[in-house]
Formats: C-alpha cells, structure tokens, sequence
C-alpha cells in the first residue's frame, strides 16, 4: 500500500537521483513500528512472533556494516517525548540522522545484495514511515532563520 510510506514510491526515488550526487546529505528518519512485524509467510521469522521494534533492531544489525562500509554513520538520534506542534496522532519509535559522504554513497547502500536481504527485517518492522534527504547547512548564530 502506497500510504503506508514504507517504501519510496518511484516519482520519490527519481527526484532523490536528481539532485546532486557529489555533495554530503543528511536523511532525517522518522519511524513507527508495528505492534507486530509481519514478515512474508515463507521468512524464517514469520512465525517468531517479534514486535516491530525487535524486527526493526534485526535491520539495524543486518544493515549496520553495509551503511558504515559506505561511510555513513549516525550523527543524531533522539527519542520523542511530545508533539509540540503536528497531529497528536504522529508518533515516532525511532528519529534519527543518518549521514552519507554523497548520494551515491546511500544508492551503493540500498542495491547492495547483503543490504537487500536485510531490508525485509524493516518492511516488517515499519507501520510508517518519512525519510527526509537534507543539505547539511552551518548551525548559525542560534537565530532560527539564518
């Protein structure tokens, strides 16, 4: 289902390889599990019961020495406390930053075979879904509008 925001839809996908490829981004990840992952009939794990959570920490792991391999690391993660602003219905499990030393650095990542074996751990995991490619920018003076 194309609202569930699991997956990158293809118009998404091809605006992201549009922009410039030789330059470091920042993807801001906003996560929300499942109660239960749900994990295709024939994965060895289908029947394992796992929570969203616990699926998704077997992507982390899975996926952790392809992303640092390519130089990405995690430059921020936090957990939420309260919507201040936005739906009370947006809850995020998992927020985090992840940085890459350029977009091609994070294509190798999601075509890499060890990297695609790992990715069904979090279309398990995930109800939903935002990544968010950013251009690192200077913090500033503190001013919100710098």
């Amino acid at each position: 289902m194309s609202d569930q925001h699991i997956d990158p839809e293809r118009a998404q996908f091809d605006a992201f390889k549009a922009l410039p490829r030789d330059t470091k981004i920042h993807m801001l990840n906003l996560v929300r599990f499942k109660d239960k992952a749900s994990y295709p009939a024939d994965h060895p794990l289908a029947s394992a019961g796992l929570s969203g959570a616990e699926a998704y920490a077997n992507y982390g792991r899975d996926s952790g020495a392809v992303f640092e391999r390519l130089g990405g690391r995690i430059i921020w993660r936090g957990a939420m406390e309260a919507m201040v602003i936005g739906p009370d219905g947006d809850v995020w499990d998992a927020m985090f930053v992840a940085e890459y030393p350029n977009s091609g650095a994070f294509m190798a990542m999601v075509t890499d075979p060890a990297y695609r074996q790992a990715v069904v751990h979090r279309q398990a995991a995930v109800e939903t879904s935002r990544l968010i490619r950013c251009a690192p920018r200077d913090a500033g003076s503190g001013r919100f509008a710098d």
